[in-house]
């Protein structure tokens, strides 16, 4: 059986915000969102309320675990590997981190 980091229950997805020529970014590792805007901050907030819409949608329609924990895409985990440890990459970085998703909070809370 396998065991997930992500449940229904509770979990965390990993985030990016970057910039690609003109366009920002931002990326949920482990759900395979990815949101664009023209600012880093509307690119952010576009990717969080897909993120809390896509694990509301999960809970109302009880998914299986599989769909919380999907294969990263490696370019994503590149870029956020190396925000995390303050490398320069080919994409400007603007933020990067980890939302809990869990369920016994209101809202999704930074990690």
């Amino acid at each position: 059986m396998v065991k997930y980091s992500n449940t229904l229950q509770k979990g965390a997805v990993r985030y990016i915000v970057f910039r690609e020529r003109e366009t920002w970014y931002a990326v949920g590792l482990e759900f395979n969102i990815v949101e664009e805007g023209d600012t880093p901050r509307e690119a952010l907030l576009l990717l969080f309320e897909a993120i809390q819409g896509y694990v509301e949608a999960a809970r109302k329609m009880k998914a299986r675990p599989a769909i919380l924990n999907q294969k990263i895409d490696e370019e994503y985990e590149k870029i956020w590997r190396a925000a995390q440890e303050k490398k320069r990459t080919k994409y400007p970085v603007y933020t990067s981190g980890q939302l809990n998703t869990s369920k016994n909070s209101s809202d999704f809370a930074f990690v």
